[in-house]
């Protein structure tokens, strides 16, 4: 049930991931809530990256600590 749950989650972070990409589609309530649910996580890992960094990698950072936690699940 655990890894189902952190497969799903990790799914919608790669959801955002790409979604980040298309302008267009920002203004979709849909895709509010799929930025929404994946800041949950992706903000607090946000304020401990640098401000400059070209690209965002909390995203990347959550994946691997779901991994490591399906890992050791």
């Amino acid at each position: 049930m655990i890894r189902v749950l952190i497969d799903l989650y990790t799914f919608l972070l790669i959801i955002d991931i790409i979604l980040s990409y298309l302008p267009q589609y920002r203004h979709q309530p849909i895709v509010a809530n799929i930025k929404r649910a994946a800041d949950f996580t992706c903000a607090p890992i946000r304020r401990w990256l640098p401000k400059d960094l070209p690209f965002d990698f909390s995203a990347f950072i959550v994946i691997i600590l779901l991994k490591l936690i399906e890992v050791l699940w």
